[in-house]
């Protein structure tokens, strides 16, 4: 079976929970005999990380050309030769340096046009992508990354005899912060064009039921394949010396909840009741973060906290190791439900106990992981609470730890992904 995925890339300025569910589905499936995968980026060129793991080079549908014909009226029927010399490697390479932009504000056009597909994936770069697609043989499964690109599925039926896959995470971050009438439009307009998808995927019961009542839609064909995640490194977490912290891993954003977290710091730095505690930060920023992330620095420094808080500047490799090694607890206390929360594996997977807000997909994973605790309410005071119980219990720390890691490599590896996988994929072509 031959599948290939069209992924979208956020230009890997900040830790991107999507970008690396697709990445692990890529390296997940490549493991599964008699399946053969790729994958194609979207608008950004992938970094050296992802094209290790199997994405191609090329680039198809390049955020600079479709940014101008969207902004700028007199290129909207610019010529091809335009569309190869803005997306170029170079330029793109320079794009996805200052990418990141998360706030829909601005470009609701282009999203109604990317759900819909006939203006913005022009004729001629669909016709590019299909001939690169059939160049090694027709795939029999072709897997997008979200619902913000349901387009292209229309597209592909059109010009090729193929199934389509998309996966669902995460879309309404992007629509619900739209204004109406394009919220409402954007949602209708994805349930239209969801009779082009064969079969929806999304890692959480939470999220299936919160696509469903978004859109409408039967949902029959969306299934729950959680997601899977094998540990880069081992961590010896026997050593008493260092200070205690309290980690932070996702991208620093309002969304995320990184206020709450500086806050209910502060709280117990206040009281003094965890001598030397320490917030350990990691998951990179955007320009358009940045007035908030100096806001919560501003208030640490005015507080005399300048010195408790670590901030790691790379949330790969060696220091994505250093810094779950630094850390006791984690936690993400988001303001925006999160429809799954890949760092709580990660966290696990390294025996890093969770400390999360009872909502969205959270309690949902933390049953299945055993390596956590939820709360409510979710207030700061609360979160508190919860952050010094563990970090004093230490009989209960270490038991989350265990469980935790135990779990995750028990019940969701990505081993157990690709059996999820597989099944979505045979049931989708049909085999059975």
């Amino acid at each position: 079976m031959k599948i290939v995925y069209l992924i979208t890339g956020s230009g890997g300025s900040f830790y991107c929970g999507n970008c690396y569910r697709d990445m692990l589905y890529v390296r997940a499936i490549r493991k599964v005999p008699g399946i053969t995968a790729r994958a194609i980026p979207l608008y950004l060129p992938p970094d050296k990380d992802t094209i290790d793991s199997g994405f191609d080079r090329n680039v198809f549908f390049g955020a600079i050309s479709m940014y101008l014909r969207d902004k700028v009226r007199f290129l909207r029927n610019m010529p091809a030769i335009f569309d190869k010399f803005f997306d170029s490697p170079l330029f793109l390479k320079f794009a996805a340096k200052q990418a990141g932009t998360t706030n829909s504000e601005g470009y609701e056009e282009l999203t109604i046009s990317m759900i819909e597909g006939d203006n913005a994936f022009r004729k001629a770069e669909v016709d590019r992508l299909v001939s690169y697609l059939l160049k090694d043989g027709k795939p029999d499964i072709v897997h997008l990354s979200n619902a913000l690109i349901l387009g292209i599925a229309r597209q592909l039926k059109k010009r090729i005899d193929v199934k389509v896959v998309c996966s669902l995470l995460n879309e309404d971050d992007w629509i619900d912060e739209m204004a109406e009438p394009f919220r409402s439009r954007a949602w209708n307009m994805i349930a239209r064009e969801a009779v082009h998808v064969d079969m929806f995927v999304t890692p959480s019961s939470y999220y299936k039921s919160l696509f469903i009542s978004k859109t409408g839609i039967s949902g029959d064909n969306v299934m729950v394949v959680p997601l899977g995640y094998d540990p880069e490194f081992e961590i010896d977490r026997g050593s008493d010396s260092k200070l205690p912290a309290i980690g932070y891993f996702s991208r620093v954003t309002y969304n995320n909840g990184f206020d709450k977290l500086v806050d209910a710091f502060m709280e117990l730095k206040k009281r003094d009741l965890i001598p030397g505690l320490t917030l350990n930060v990691c998951g990179g920023f955007t320009g358009i973060d940045k007035l908030f992330v100096s806001a919560q620095l501003k208030k640490l420094r005015e507080a005399g906290l300048a010195g408790s808080i670590k901030i790691y500047h790379e949330f790969q490799g060696d220091k994505k190791m250093e810094f779950f090694s630094d850390v006791d607890i984690l936690s993400v206390p988001v303001h925006k439900y999160d429809g799954y929360g890949l760092y709580l594996l990660e966290a696990n997977s390294a025996g890093v106990p969770v400390v999360q807000p009872a909502t969205g997909a959270f309690p949902e994973i933390i049953e299945k992981t055993g390596g956590g605790i939820i709360y409510s309410p979710d207030t700061v005071s609360e979160l508190a609470s919860n952050l010094h119980k563990l970090l004093t219990d230490k009989k209960l720390l270490s038991r989350l730890s265990e469980e935790g890691k135990k779990k995750v490599r028990k019940e969701l590896s990505l081993d157990k992904m690709s059996e999820g996988l597989t099944g979505l994929y045979n049931k989708t072509a049909g085999n059975a």
